[in-house]
């Protein structure tokens, strides 16, 4: 038998620790296929921070989201719990997906909506903010006439954020 050189036993040892990552890779960022056709269909997205405990914490809020690469983009005032949650490094969220109205009226209705859990970081690239003026133009053609100033004028001084979620396993 030919003994193997340091060269295949790297190969080997690579192609190995690759083959067992795959399927944690894989399942990291999944959404359920109910939760992929409701973020295609649904204008709402209800987010709650999770504690550093792992608990909800008491903020639910329904938000304006589009889907950028398999991520829930958001643009939110500096002030909100989301955005304060971010910055206090409570990085990770629950989202459902549906729109079941203002979060105070919706009953709690929306916690039987396809719901995954999610990582939250700043988005501070020009291309997304463009990416979201241009999607929220189309997805609210109703409602954002009258909300595209205030978001670029918040952008622009800085008491607007964009939040990028990005689905992560259980």
């Amino acid at each position: 038998m030919k003994p193997i050189t340091r060269r295949q036993l790297l190969q080997t040892s690579a192609a190995l620790v690759a083959a067992a990552a795959l399927p944690r890779l894989a399942s990291a960022y999944q959404v359920s296929a109910a939760g992929k056709a409701a973020l295609a269909e649904s204008p709402l997205v209800y987010i709650s921070p999770l504690k550093s405990d792992g608990e909800e914490s008491r903020c639910h809020g329904e938000v304006w989201f589009f889907v950028d690469g398999g991520d829930v983009i958001i643009c939110s005032e500096t002030t909100t719990w989301k955005a304060t949650a971010q910055r206090q490094g409570l990085q990770q969220a629950r989202i459902w997906v549906g729109d079941y109205g203002p979060v105070w009226r919706s009953l709690g209705r929306y916690r039987n909506a396809p719901e995954f859990l999610a990582q939250v970081s700043v988005d501070s690239a020009p291309a997304t903010y463009q990416r979201l003026m241009t999607s929220f133009a189309e997805r609210y053609p109703e409602e954002w006439p009258g909300w595209e100033e205030r978001f670029m004028e918040q952008y622009a001084a800085g008491t607007r954020v964009i939040l990028r979620y990005r689905p992560v396993g259980d």
